[in-house]
């Protein structure tokens, strides 16, 4: 299978549109987004702006998408198999679960084209970087013509088997990074109440098995009140959600997680949705009595 030089990408928010620039930067790269402020950055970039999905998708060789919600994945690939090339690669690097993964393969492969899960991590920086860790899924051969694609996006590269793999580790790196970030606000919380100062704090977990990536990167924030949206409550519960349900439909119990996936929905109801996720811990100290905050 030849590696694709002609690209469209579907989605280019704050995910997908650092993808597409800088594959803007090797390939002839199209796009297409409801927001036309999202497309003109990529323009600016080098690619293309396509007036509609179907449009950008019709001479691509590999189209890309990054979408808010499984259905939205679903339906896209639904309304553009007819359109495509015979053959094309469709790589989807939104956070799905893996019903949905092994749906939509089992649907392109039977409309004659082929399928790649390829869920992110990390966020919007390392997007715009070409830097991102890829959780990389599905069949060899369309895997192996994508290697320069990958090389472009993405800094770490894990094969991580089939599309049901793939998805499901995303699912679960944040249902684990999500419940940390849950109990670390939980015990910050604790300690400035005992009268711990906040480098003390910082640095003492530092140097216990407590310490972890959210530790290091959110903790910070939280310290500093800072809760301005990098990977924000609503799709952080999104995210979990999807877990919690695969999970029972796999009838496999996981209580510690659906208890992060709780406090995040908490965190929705209070209003919260628009902030970062570590404004989990303004709901454990709504009137700012301990942390000051507003």
């Amino acid at each position: 299978m030849q590696s694709p030089t002609t690209i469209a990408v579907i989605g280019t928010g704050r995910m997908g549109g650092g993808i597409a620039c800088n594959l803007a930067k090797q390939f002839t790269v199209t796009v297409f987004d409801t927001s036309e402020a999202a497309v003109e950055r990529c323009v600016d970039a080098g690619a293309t702006a396509a007036t509609s999905a179907a449009e950008a998708v019709e001479a691509a060789e590999l189209v890309i998408t990054s979408l808010p919600l499984p259905q939205h994945v679903l339906e896209t690939f639904a309304m553009l198999a007819p359109v495509m090339q015979p053959g094309t690669i469709c790589m989807d690097v939104s956070t799905v679960d893996p019903t949905t993964a092994v749906t939509l393969e089992a649907s392109l492969e039977k409309d004659g084209h082929h399928f790649v899960a390829c869920p992110l991590g990390k966020g919007p920086a390392q997007a715009d970087a070409g830097e991102l860790p890829l959780f990389i899924g599905g069949k060899e051969a369309p895997v192996e013509a994508l290697a320069d694609v990958f090389s472009c996006i993405g800094a770490e590269q894990y094969r991580m088997g089939g599309v049901e793999a793939a998805t499901m580790f995303k699912l679960v790196s944040n249902l684990i990074g999500m419940t940390n970030l849950a109990v670390l606000a939980e015990g910050y919380l604790l300690c400035r109440r005992a009268g711990v100062t906040d480098e003390g704090f910082q640095q003492a977990l530092a140097d216990t098995g407590g310490w972890s990536y959210q530790a290091q990167l959110r903790l910070p924030w939280m310290m500093e009140n800072d809760f301005r949206q990098r990977f924000g409550v609503k799709l952080g519960l999104k995210d979990l959600r999807l877990a919690v349900d695969q999970a029972s439909q796999w009838q496999i119990p996981v209580p510690v997680g659906a208890m992060g996936m709780s406090q995040l929905a908490n965190a929705a109801v209070h209003g919260f949705g628009d902030d970062d996720v570590n404004a989990i811990l303004k709901v454990l100290d709504p009137k700012g009595e301990v942390l000051g905050h507003e």
